[in-house]
């Protein structure tokens, strides 16, 4: 990968990540997007639904159907905000309980088995460049209306 672009490794890694994701919560019926909801969504005091998109990184569309398969699912259940009638919080069933139980084991085996095979100094680099990676994207330092950068 060292010839590849920034960006070609970024998404290969992140392309085999979500692969690997899917497969282990498909061997429970679920994916990687209803798991990253589960993680998401706080089981003892339930999450506002306008906050999940913003945490997942999804657009309101995506997280809409993938609310409504969950609701369909049997794991998660919808209440008037109590503090914003207009607003709705997300709460999980037992069965959500349980299957949020599972994909965070699934993120923490991945995590676990990273941090065995990768040196703690390396992973703290890794760790390191993404945040400036995030950083530059969200202070708008790669691209402005300014700048034109043409290959």
């Amino acid at each position: 990968m060292r010839e590849k672009t920034i960006d070609y490794a970024l998404r290969a890694t992140w392309m085999a990540v979500a692969k690997m994701y899917n497969e282990e919560a498909g061997k429970k019926g679920s994916t990687m997007a209803t798991g990253f909801a589960l993680i998401s969504i706080d089981p003892e005091n339930g999450t506002p639904s306008t906050s999940l998109g913003p945490k997942m990184g999804m657009e309101a569309t995506s997280l809409s159907r993938t609310l409504k398969t969950m609701e369909e699912k049997g794991l998660i259940f919808r209440k008037k905000n109590p503090q914003d009638g207009r607003g709705v919080l997300i709460y999980l069933t037992p069965f959500g309980v349980e299957m949020r139980d599972f994909s965070k084991e699934v993120v923490f085996t991945f995590d676990n088995t990273v941090k065995q095979h990768v040196p703690k100094e390396k992973l703290d680099i890794f760790l390191e460049v993404f945040q400036t990676v995030n950083d530059l994207i969200s202070s708008k330092k790669v691209y402005s209306k300014q700048e034109s950068i043409t290959p």
